[in-house]
Order: structure tokens, then C-alpha cells, then sequence
């Protein structure tokens, strides 16, 4: 076989075709060659020596095969710096992969030719032309740019290029390595299984569902009776089949849209966003998904928001709430007492005189409790704007009854004769912050304890809901069973 169709590894090389001698295999691709021109010897070339020498190889017989001389057409005929053979060239490789496919095209052509100097000459000498599809130059008697650009000149401009790349690629820094084709094979993606060639996956929904219909035929006219234009038994059972066929088909569908529409085939990007996640979101996000078949992917990330933020707020709040058990105030103690639990937390146990005489070391601490990263949002020691807490706005216009707005009526508490009133505060009144201003002030003037005076007012309110909403001094004293001096200061009895 004398032609070699020589692909290179990089691109814009001096690849191309390449042509040897049959009988001594010398490249003969610059030369003039003899082809055999009979129909048994296909692509059969010789060099000048063994041609003339009578030399011969497999079915050739020089004596009785007709033969043609083929020269190096490396001359200029519709540009300066494109020879004849590099137009053949480039239209065989555009009938052979395709316009479009120039990368290919110009490995074909060899020459150091790229891929945008092929996609440009293609353009610009064809498409372009005022003649289309033919060139400017296509008639055979115009030689004026032969005249003018002559063979040797050509060859030698050909080959002072050629050397130029090559001392340019001698010290050109090595090429990347080629990238992992977008071919519709199962390992050319980061989800394993998937072909993005042919958006499949390796493994489908139903993956046995064309078994049932892969061996069935439906032929012209079978299937309905002549006589009672009816579909036969037979027919019915196919077309049965055949719908469940496409139901499966409809499935399968519609899961590939919820993969497509959600990036479920993003898994880089989705790790990364789960590692930034804390357990509890991830495990929270997780029971959400089922979700998502229902929904739009925005739909479902405004969802997904919405969830964690509800969840970073019930964290908060449940911090708050342990704060308060704690006797902590402000924000301030509050993120005081964290850092102090951290430290308690990552400090050793101690050991005592057995553990170091038998040298056995402390156990690993625990791990701090991992708190999520949007929950330090409601605790911080300054609250965004959009979570401070706003002054409540009276209701515009009447109410429901009819009446206009009123004011509430501000009760003051007289101080009792005789008695010192009682410093309340946090630390040793738990239940201190469950009173209004006014129960706080009565309470220390009556030096009554939050929870004693709640139990009270607790009592008379259940006694005042049984008689209809009013309640005397003298059953108040029953209820109670407190002085009736003390019920004179007593906010509920004051009305």
C-alpha cells in the first residue's frame, strides 16, 4: 500500500498524507513517484530507482501494467502561499470529516497548518468568492499568478516556513495534554453511568422495558378481522403492550427532566455545597428532596432557604432559652458563656493518683457542639436592622366594636406604710421577666416573690371567670386567704 494517512498527536504539524515506495518503502512523498494505473493494483507507488530498475512486489507486473507519473504540484494556483497539493488536500479532507471539522482538516493537509489558517483560506478562497463555489482563479488558462509567484520561488517560500515552525516548536513550551473527549461513553463524566453524548445514562429507569417490545412486528393490514373490521385478540394484547411500553417511556422522561432542571449531574458543585452545610441542614434539605418532583428548581431553593432559616431561628431561640435558665441577661453574657462552654468542653478530665501511676493518659475531648453558621445571625451583639424588634403600631382606623382607639389606663402602685419595698432582679427572683412593669413595682411594694404573686393572680382570675367577670374584695380574701389591706393595692381588684 503506498499511501499512509499519518496522524499526529498535536495539532498543526507536518502531518498529512505520506506516500512510500512498495518495494523498498522510502518516503516519496516530496518526489515525483510512479503509480500502477491497473485496476489490480490499488494505490501502488514506486520510486523512480526501482521503477527503472524493473523492481516489482505482490500482484505487480511492470511489463504488462500501465502506469502514470505523478509529480509534486507545490505550485501557487488560486493564492501565493497555497500550493496545488495542499488545495487537493484540503478538499479531500473536507469530503472526508466534514466542513467544520478543521482541526481534522489540517492534520490531513500536514504542513504546519492550523486549523484557523485552513478554516480562513477555506473562507476567504471559496465562500467568498464572486464565482461561488468556484475561486477567483478557476480558470485553467489564468498562470498569471504562476508568472508571478514561480515554482522554486514557491518551494523555497514553502520550506523557509516549515523550518520556521519547526525551530518555533523546538522552544515553544509543552502542550497541555488532551482533554477526555465529550463522547457518549459511561466514563467521560463525573456522575459515573452518564453519556452526555447522548443524554442517557448506562443504566435507565425501567432498564428491561424494551424487552417487551423488542421482538414484536406490526405488518400492513394484520391485526383487524376483514369481516368485522374489529381488532383481533392478538392485536389488542400488542397494543396493551404497547402502552405500558410508553408509560415506562413517560417515566423515564420525566425523571431525566428533574435531573436536568435541579443539576442533580453537578456532583462537584453539590458536594461543595453540602460540606458547607451543618448535619442538621443536610439532614433537613435531604427529607425536603422528595419534594423537588413537585416543584421548579427556583421554587425549591426558595423553599430549601426558607427551611434552614427556620431552623437556624429555632436554634436561636433554643440558645436564648438556655441562656435564660442560666440567669444570662444580654447578648453580651450570652456569647461570654459559649466561649467559657468551649473551654470547659476542650479541657482534659483530670486524672487522679491511679491514672498516673498506671500512666494511663486522659480520653480525647469531646468535640464542640457544632452550631450552625447562620444562628449567629440572632445572637450577635448587633442585630441587623430587619431583626431588631419595632414598637408596636396601634391599629389604624375604629375597632371591631365600633369604638375609637383608647389608651391604656397606667396604673400606679402606692408604697405600703411601714414596710421597706423589696429589691427584685434576675438573680434572685427567677420568674421576674414573666411581669409587667406595674407587677414588678407591686410586687416590691407588697414584697411578694414573681411566682407567689402569678399563683395568686392565677386564682383570683379562674374565681372572676366563674362569676362573669367581676369578683369582690371579700371573695378575693376567701380565694386567697391575704389580708384585705393587700387587695386594696392589688391591680385586678382596682376597677
Amino acid at each position: 500500500m503506498g499511501v499512509i494517512r499519518k496522524k499526529t498527536v498535536t495539532r498543526g504539524t507536518e502531518g498529512g498524507l505520506k506516500y512510500i515506495c512498495d518495494v523498498c518503502s522510502a518516503d516519496i512523498t516530496s518526489t515525483v513517484r510512479i503509480r500502477c494505473a491497473d485496476s489490480i493494483c490499488n494505490d501502488y507507488d514506486l520510486c523512480v530507482p526501482c521503477f527503472t530498475s524493473g523492481e516489482t512486489s505482490r500482484d505487480h507486473n511492470p511489463s504488462t501494467h500501465s502506469f502514470s507519473v505523478i509529480e509534486q504540484h507545490s505550485i501557487p494556483i488560486y493564492t501565493r502561499d497555497w500550493g496545488a497539493d495542499e488545495e487537493l488536500l484540503l478538499l479531500e479532507g473536507a469530503e472526508t470529516y466534514g466542513l467544520g471539522s478543521w482541526a481534522d482538516i489540517a492534520d490531513h493537509i500536514g504542513g504546519f497548518r492550523t486549523k484557523d489558517e485552513v478554516r480562513d483560506h477555506y473562507i476567504q478562497t471559496y465562500i467568498e468568492s464572486s464565482k461561488f463555489p468556484l475561486p477567483e482563479r478557476a480558470d485553467s488558462k489564468d498562470t498569471a499568478l504562476l508568472e508571478e509567484v514561480p515554482r522554486e520561488q514557491f518551494q523555497a517560500n514553502k520550506k523557509a516556513r516549515i523550518e520556521e515552525h519547526k525551530e518555533a516548536a523546538k522552544t515553544a513550551p509543552p502542550a497541555t495534554p488532551k482533554q477526555k473527549p465529550n463522547s457518549s461513553v459511561p466514563a467521560c463524566h463525573e456522575v459515573q453511568g452518564y453519556m452526555p453524548g447522548r443524554l442517557e445514562f448506562e443504566t435507565e429507569f425501567c432498564n428491561e422495558a424494551e424487552e417487551a417490545v423488542q421482538h414484536m412486528v406490526f405488518d400492513p393490514g394484520d391485526g383487524v378481522n376483514p369481516r368485522t373490521n374489529e381488532l383481533e385478540p392478538e392485536m389488542e394484547l400488542k397494543m396493551t403492550v404497547m402502552n405500558i411500553y410508553n408509560s415506562r417511556l413517560t417515566s423515564r422522561a420525566e425523571r431525566k427532566k428533574i435531573i436536568f432542571e435541579h443539576g442533580l449531574l453537578e456532583y462537584r458543585k453539590n458536594a461543595a455545597l453540602d460540606k458547607k452545610r451543618t448535619k442538621e441542614e443536610r439532614e433537613l434539605i435531604n427529607k425536603a428532596k422528595p419534594v423537588a418532583r413537585l416543584m421548579n428548581h427556583t421554587d425549591f431553593e426558595d423553599l430549601t432557604k426558607g427551611l434552614e432559616y427556620e431552623h437556624n431561628l429555632r436554634q436561636a431561640i433554643s440558645q436564648m432559652y438556655h441562656w435564660r435558665a442560666m440567669r444570662i441577661s444580654d447578648l453580651k453574657g450570652g456569647e461570654k458563656y459559649e466561649q467559657e462552654k468551649q473551654a470547659r468542653l476542650s479541657r482534659p478530665a483530670p486524672l487522679n493518683s491511679f491514672d498516673r501511676i498506671a500512666g494511663v493518659r486522659a480520653s480525647k475531648p469531646p468535640a464542640p457542639i457544632e452550631t450552625p453558621h447562620a444562628t449567629r445571625e440572632f445572637t450577635a451583639l448587633e442585630l441587623p436592622d430587619r431583626l431588631k424588634p419595632q414598637p408596636p403600631q396601634p391599629p389604624k382606623g375604629p375597632l371591631t366594636n365600633g369604638t375609637t382607639n383608647a389608651q391604656k389606663a397606667t396604673y400606679n402602685v402606692t408604697p405600703v406604710s411601714g414596710t421597706q419595698p423589696l429589691k427584685l432582679t434576675h438573680e434572685n427572683a427567677t420568674d421576674l421577666h414573666l411581669l409587667s412593669k406595674e407587677e414588678k413595682e407591686l410586687c416590691a411594694a407588697l414584697r411578694v416573690m414573681p411566682k407567689a404573686y402569678m399563683a395568686i393572680k392565677e386564682g383570683l382570675l379562674r374565681e372572676a371567670m366563674k362569676s362573669g367577670g367581676s369578683l369582690k374584695r371579700k371573695n378575693a380574701k376567701e380565694v386567697c386567704k391575704v389580708r384585705l389591706a393587700q387587695c386594696e393595692h392589688s391591680p385586678i381588684l382596682a376597677n
